[in-house]
């Protein structure tokens, strides 16, 4: 195989397929081949990193890394957008028979044979990609066939050819994608940042550990660099990856200590291990911006020793505890299907789940993923799946294919109203009145979209204000047929300050006017109009007496509470989020507030005293309550 180079020489386009656009559509794995390639190569190699969509046709891919015109283009190959690579791999080598194209990652790695021979593939890469991807350019730079590369794997005669790797780097060696400019963070909602490689578990479902059991660690020096590189291009969220972020408990201390001196105010994604978290742990992720997901899977212990695990009930829960305590935020992941698994097994084990408080939970059907051993072991267990991505299981001895459909319907069921709903701090509130179990209460909720006409498979397509409708729409119907009616302006009220509080958090404030600005002006002149990120709402009680209150427990509320109602303005302000009750006429002057009038006009409307005015929106102004349009 040999290149022909123009004078502006050897062009590679490393190409990324994101599932959507969202903050963890980072190129980082392109970015870690583009460094290497940049540190080790001639100059006259150049790659360029190309960005794209699961929605985009493979047509429109193709033509897009043609565009790039390059000798090599490789891509990252995953579960979800393995079918898209090898459609647009087919129609480039079509397109331009001399173009080399080969692929890495996880499917890569996992599926050899069956990857290469469904594409027109030249060579692929298992496994950690840079040292093999310099191997095979510098061959191709020398006019060698690419074959021989180390850590290569290629197709012959029909026959894996699979080439040694080179030991596995320091990963100190390898350099740094953000320190070397690889990615622009400007382009990005979010930044993926690698700490570790390896996973030291072998969970019978997962690919993770390789067969390896061995995790290699950066440095702490590097991490801190890549901080001060997060900080200073302002990224303003961050995906820790590393599988068991807390494995090291002293090393997860270090880390955290040191994102709260260099970086409090991005927001970390961390994955931990239940088994290592400490009272020490929980304190420090509750003292900084960040929130944690954790492998639950299953609440069985039994299902659970069935793939490679191990489990305490006891312990799991004495731990999450420590995180609730501390007020830390944190999720669960739930798969179901697992061997052993059953829908009412699966409802038990939501049922754990949310008993303990989790912010959000992922919950995923079982996917046989090629190279572990429970694919390897599916015929004997009776895992009947697709053998094509993205593997899902089809039907178990246990779980049926009907009830696997339940379980999909429940799932959404539980992301639309608890994860997507947040409905966190209210959602255990409302089970005791109604003596119910949570799935029992989602269960309803997913009769309740059908009876909407809400389609669960297009939940992606529902608005944050859409679920908010849904939820109180739904609770208003359940407690009616409940009999408990007389508890719903109060269960409606939880409902709304939530969801409110909610969006104030996700929104940005605007900027305040200088104090000395601020003395000076004549508001009445102004046009004026709430800020983008307060939120008005109505309640059926006080809101400021609801929320000094500790009880959880519905029936108690509404016998201490008065039933007067309230009328509030809930924004953010200096890192949190504030409440604050308003009288009528001053709840109205904001719903007013528009931009083709003055203050002055809306006030005189109200017949609102000029003076008091003044005053309450000099006040709104400095809370950043409302705006001045420009």
């Amino acid at each position: 195989m040999k290149i022909a180079l123009a004078d502006s020489g050897l062009r590679i386009t490393l190409v990324a397929i994101h599932p959507e656009k969202s903050p963890q559509s980072v190129p980082l794995a392109a970015a870690f081949l583009a460094a290497a390639v940049a540190r080790h190569l001639p100059v006259q190699v150049k790659v360029t990193i190309l960005d794209l969509y699961l929605n985009q046709s493979p047509q429109d891919c193709a033509r897009l890394i043609r565009e790039t015109q390059p000798h090599l283009a490789g891509f990252s190959v995953y579960l979800w957008n393995r079918v898209l690579c090898c459609s647009v791999a087919g129609i480039l080598k079509q397109e331009a028979p001399n173009l080399t194209l080969f692929c890495g990652g996880p499917e890569a790695t996992a599926d050899q044979q069956r990857l290469l021979g469904a594409a027109p593939w030249d060579f692929l890469i298992p496994g950690e990609g840079e040292s093999a991807l310099v191997a095979a350019v510098r061959l191709l730079l020398a006019g060698k066939a690419v074959a021989s590369a180390a850590g290569t794997a290629t197709l012959q005669g029909g026959l894996l050819r699979s080439n040694p790797a080179a030991p596995p780097a320091d990963l100190d060696d390898l350099p740094s994608p953000l320190l070397s400019g690889m990615i622009d963070a400007s382009k990005y909602a979010g930044m993926l940042w690698q700490i570790s490689r390896g996973c030291s578990f072998s969970c019978d479902f997962c690919f993770d550990s390789g067969g390896s059991r061995k995790v290699r660690r950066f440095s702490l020096q590097r991490l801190e660099e890549e901080l001060h590189w997060l900080v200073t291009n302002r990224v303003s969220q961050v995906f820790v990856l590393d599988s068991t972020f807390n494995s090291d408990k002293a090393r997860a201390v270090s880390i955290l200590r040191l994102i709260r001196k260099v970086a409090p105010a991005i927001h970390f994604h961390f994955e931990v291990r239940s088994e290592f978290l400490d009272r020490e742990q929980a304190k420090l992720f509750a003292a900084i911006t960040c929130s944690l997901q954790i492998g639950l899977q299953s609440g069985s212990s039994f299902v659970l020793q069935g793939v490679g695990r191990s489990f305490s009930r006891a312990d799991f829960v004495s731990r999450v505890r420590l995180l609730n305590a501390a007020g830390a935020v944190f999720g669960f992941d739930l798969i179901y299907g697992l061997p052993g698994d059953s829908f009412s097994g699966f409802r038990e084990s939501l049922d754990f789940a949310l008993g303990l408080y989790p912010n959000h939970l992922d919950i995923f059907p079982l996917a046989l993923l090629p190279g572990t051993r429970l694919a390897a072991r599916s015929a004997e267990l009776g895992l009947r799946h697709l053998q094509e991505s993205p593997y899902t299981l089809i039907s178990s001895p246990e779980f049926p294919a009907e009830e696997l459909s339940g379980a999909a319907r429940l799932a959404a069921a539980c992301d639309i109203f608890y994860s997507r709903g947040r409905a966190v701090s209210w959602f255990m509130t409302m089970l005791a009145p109604l003596q119910m179990k949570p799935t029992e209460l989602l269960l309803r909720f997913a009769a309740y979209l059908d009876a909407e006409g809400v389609d669960f498979r297009k939940e992606k397509e529902l608005t944050d204000e859409r679920i908010f409708e849904l939820q109180r729409g739904f609770i208003t119907r359940v407690f009616s047929e409940k009999g408990v009616k007389k508890l719903l302006p109060l269960a409606l009220d939880l409902i709304t300050y939530n969801y409110h509080y909610a969006a104030a958090l996700l929104a940005v404030p605007p900027l305040l006017p200088a104090k000395g600005r601020l003395a000076r002006l004549e508001p009445a002149t102004l046009r004026l109009q709430l800020a983008a990120s307060a939120r008005l709402a109505v309640f059926s009680y006080d809101i400021l007496e609801l929320l000094e209150m500790e009880s959880g427990d519905l029936k108690a509320l509404a016998a201490a509470l008065s039933g007067t109602g309230s009328t509030a303005v809930i924004y953010p302000k200096n890192g949190e989020i504030r409440t604050e009750s308003l009288h009528g006429q001053y709840f109205r002057l904001l719903e007013r507030l528009e931009a083709t009038k003055s203050a002055g006009e809306i006030v005189a409307e109200l017949a609102i005293p000029e003076a008091d005015a003044a005053d309450f929106l000099r006040f709104a102004l400095a809370e950043g309550m409302v705006a001045i349009v420009p």
